[in-house]
């Protein structure tokens, strides 16, 4: 493994492998890479089966007893990103797998489910978030699914859901800085925690969230709601989810 820059986070909530076929590494190359660059945490998150790519569902059946929670010296979340299918919060993957996962992330793909009104994607996340089973509300900065930000958030944080922050969306998702900074405003307004995740598709992104975090810092984002910058904070929020000791 190729000499890295240690990374600004000690947790990657979001990444993905070769078992989705637009992503190039192997898991054991990216917990390689979270290694290298201090990363203590990492949450495998492919894309569930509705994604043209994706792998099949038996893949987040599996995933649970198969991979180890600690690979390369670093602590393993086994999750999924999974994709919003309609605008009244149904998931590709059953819950009785979600229950099993320890870390779910719930977006909107743009091949998965076509944008609609704002009332309907406010709709739709509003459902998301009464999901005990989703964790994490992935990438919702992207301006093709508009949404009341304000009514969002405020459901994100009666019903306990982390915000994630996605810097890769920044290049690739229209309107996310911009929306991104008014939702980590409301977020900051009503104490909901955020993670910054990289979306990383190689193994040389893990880690690379540094747009993210310096969205968060201009707008003065309260660092102890930010999760995956310190330690025992991650650790915390990883045996909750988990249920797990971790190290």
């Amino acid at each position: 493994m190729e000499q890295m820059r240690k990374a600004p986070v000690i947790a990657e909530t979001h990444c993905h492998t070769i078992a989705c076929g637009h992503a190039y590494s192997t898991l054991y190359e990216n917990a390689q890479a979270a290694a290298a660059k201090g990363i203590e945490f990492l949450c495998l998150t492919d894309h569930a089966p509705a994604m043209e790519d994706g792998p099949h569902h038996w893949f987040f059946k599996n995933i649970v007893n198969v991979v180890p929670d600690r690979l390369a010296g670093v602590n393993i979340l086994k999750g999924a990103e999974v994709n919003i299918l309609d605008y009244e919060g149904k998931l590709d993957l059953p819950d009785e797998y979600l229950k099993k996962l320890d870390w779910v992330i719930a977006s909107y793909h743009i091949v998965c489910i076509e944008p609609g009104s704002k009332e309907d994607c406010t709709k739709g996340w509003l459902a998301i978030a009464e999901n005990p089973l989703v964790d994490v509300i992935g990438h919702c900065g992207d301006s093709r699914y508009p949404f009341d930000h304000q009514k969002v958030v405020q459901a994100f944080a009666k019903h306990g859901k982390i915000v994630e922050i996605n810097a890769h969306s920044f290049s690739c998702r229209p309107g996310t800085l911009e929306n991104c900074r008014e939702i980590a405003q409301w977020c900051k307004h009503y104490n909901v925690p955020v993670v910054c995740s990289s979306d990383a598709h190689f193994f040389t992104q893990i880690g690379e969230v540094d747009q993210a975090l310096n969205m968060l810092r201009e707008i003065d984002y309260p660092e102890e709601l930010i999760l995956n910058l310190d330690r025992e904070r991650f650790l915390s929020i990883a045996r909750e989810k988990t249920g797990k000791s971790f190290d």
